[in-house]
């Protein structure tokens, strides 16, 4: 994506499940646990650039001793940092300790059984230490202990909080995170209390009531009453003070999760391939976490997926596929040559078959995948015109003929390199521009000056700054005829909710095209009846809102927005035809068939609370606020 966008975060969850001791005696460390998680949120490192956090839980600890340790950093080496200062807890144990299992878990923090991690990709708010996670929400009771850590955004956060409110409670900000985390402390409060009075009333002592508590709580139930009214795409990881833990995903699977279960861990991630190279397991062994099902986790290592919210049509973000997951997943990598191969068509028709005249590259560096598969579909149509021409031509076909069809085959380079970041402390912006434009490289000498055409894919295009202000301009030095970019996603043309940092309408290169359409027709109008409308659909409820911004998008066709949107990415200095093609929201379904969620491509929401922050993000546009629209 040529455009920096944030986006979901990161979860890593293991359980252990032997004792310390057989991890030291299988692996030669009791550590194993702690070196696993880090491998796994190294693996995912892609899914946060503002923070990264770990706790771990101890089983079984002692009254008066630490069972609950955390550690979590919004460092430029965050990650790194973060393992630093647990790993230094160990700096000055001897050769024997640190292979006492026994002796590290009575007297080291973070050698607990059950561990979770967490990076942070921060969608809006402050990045402050205060917002990585995981949270914790503290007891002296240990069943009331919680710690919590998600990948998700909530439509309807303002009605959750005031849902606390009515609770009684008194929450000390008003942010998804919190709010979550009090409304599941709320229910699990509940149910402590409740199994309390159950015991208590058979005439157990205090002290025997606990571990009885631990053994019967039931996290299904309070995962139920705590997500009857969350409406939001997520996956939220959990640990209890005494041990009992749950990964729960959200009815309509629009964020991922994945995990793994043997006789000595339960391994929970984000992303599947982490798994697979961190413990060495196969594809076919990990399971997908099913939408509107949690994950529970006993103390006692009993795992159970367990229904916690009625399932609605699977839209899994079909971004994840595009762009966001490390294409190291089998399924992801063969998703995106696909993605790459359904464009082939329209871009030679496009370029009028002229393979000889045409440079075929992609913009660095998560278009490449789609463009090995554009270029697989562009040496198949190569090789089957071949076979027509030689066909055609017959006995008369003579040696020259032969040398000049096969020598006519697509010309595949790369040509756009990003540069290593490049920082700056020019005041003036006209200055800070021209840094801007030196991003990318080019690789010089390729191009056969105004007579090649050069197509160049990307997986998506979002705002299209970068390719305005940086990659169209240094394209033009290699002196083209003319510059095709090509987007392996469709046009971005609503914004998010539910994790993706795409709430600013007017941020949108598709939805600003539009508004231009609008207003050369003279039907600027409209753009002032749907703010009415929207307006007007605030005071609806929820289940009678609908998306406002379609019907303005439905006046035009995909290729006079494209077409507009061309000329709105075309520097003003350029003398040449610059073009935007998009991938069909078709063509998208076909191949990532799994995963239909398209809702800021169609502007179908797979949740009630969808329409009404499409709504509120035009008006948001209409009044010129530069606010977020959730």
């Amino acid at each position: 994506m040529s455009d920096q966008i944030k986006h979901e975060c990161g979860l890593a969850f293991i359980r252990l499940k032997q004792p310390l001791e057989y991890y030291e005696e299988k692996y030669g460390t009791p550590l194993y646990g702690l070196y696993k998680l880090q491998f796994l949120m190294q693996k995912q490192r892609n899914r946060g650039q503002d923070g990264a956090g770990i706790a771990t839980i101890k089983l079984d600890p002692r009254p008066g001793t630490r069972y609950i340790s955390r550690k979590r950093s919004n460092a430029p080496q965050y990650l790194k940092e973060v393992f630093e200062q647990v790993y230094s807890h160990f700096i000055d144990v001897t050769e024997d300790q640190i292979h006492d299992a026994a002796w590290l878990k009575e007297n080291k923090p973070y050698t607990g059984e059950v561990l979770l991690g967490h990076l942070r990709y921060g969608t809006h708010g402050s990045n402050t230490i205060e917002t990585v996670h995981p949270f914790l929400r503290q007891n002296n009771w240990i069943t009331r202990n919680l710690v919590l850590a998600g990948n998700f955004n909530m439509t309807n956060i303002d009605e959750l909080f005031a849902e606390l409110i009515s609770f009684g409670q008194h929450p000390k900000e008003q942010s998804d995170t919190i709010t979550i985390l009090e409304k599941i402390g709320h229910f699990l409060d509940l149910e402590v209390e409740r199994l309390f009075k159950w015991f208590k009333a058979k005439g157990i002592s205090n002290s025997d009531i606990t571990p009885l508590i631990a053994e019967n709580l039931d996290l299904q139930r309070i995962l139920q009453r705590s997500a009857r009214k969350i409406d939001g795409g997520y996956v939220i990881a959990g640990m209890l003070g005494h041990g009992d833990a749950f990964i729960m995903r959200d009815p309509a699977g629009i964020r991922p999760a994945y995990y793994y279960e043997d006789d000595e861990v339960v391994v929970a991630a984000s992303e599947r391939p982490a798994i697979q190279t961190a413990f060495n397991v196969r594809f076919k062994n990990i399971k997908e976490l099913q939408r509107g099902h949690a994950l529970i986790i006993k103390k006692d290592g009993s795992v159970e997926e367990k229904h916690f919210k009625d399932q609605i049509p699977r839209k899994a973000c079909s971004f994840e596929r595009i762009y966001f997951s490390r294409g190291t997943d089998r399924e992801i990598y063969t998703e995106r040559k696909d993605l790459g191969k359904k464009l082939t068509k329209r871009i030679l028709e496009e370029v009028n078959y002229d393979f000889k005249n045409t440079v075929f590259s992609y913009i660095p560096n998560t278009a490449e995948v789609a463009f090995y598969g554009l270029v697989e579909e562009l040496h198949r149509v190569n090789d089957q015109r071949r076979k027509d021409q030689i066909a055609a031509l017959g006995n008369s076909m003579t040696q020259q003929d032969l040398d000049e069809i096969m020598n006519v085959s697509p010309r595949i380079e790369k040509l756009a390199v990003k540069d290593a970041k490049m920082r700056t402390f020019i005041a003036d912006d006209v200055s800070r521009r021209e840094m801007v434009k030196m991003v990318y490289d080019v690789t010089y000498g390729i191009v056969n000056n105004d007579k090649d055409t050069l197509v160049v894919i990307d997986d998506s295009i979002v705002r299209g700054t970068t390719l305005r202000d940086s990659i169209l301009t240094i394209l033009n030095r290699l002196h083209p005829k003319r510059i095709i970019v090509v987007s392996s996603a469709p046009q971005i043309r609503y914004p998010d909710c539910y994790g993706i940092d795409m709430s600013r309408m007017y941020n949108l290169i598709a939805f600003r095209a539009l508004v231009e359409l609008l207003k050369d027709d003279g039907k600027e109008s409209l753009l002032k009846e749907t703010y009415d409308k929207c307006k007007a659909a605030n005071e609806l409820p929820i289940g009678q809102i609908q998306n406002e911004v379609k019907p303005l998008y439905d006046r035009y066709t995909q290729a006079e927005i494209s077409k507009k949107i061309s000329a709105l990415l075309k520097p003003k200095e350029l003398d040449i035809d610059v073009t935007v093609m998009y991938q069909t929201i078709e063509d998208l379904h076909e191949a990532c068939p799994e995963n239909t969620g398209d809702w800021y491509f169609s502007g179908n929401y797979p949740t009630l609370g969808g329409n009404r922050i499409v709504n509120k993000a035009y008006i948001n546009f209409y009044e010129n606020k530069k606010e977020r629209a959730y």
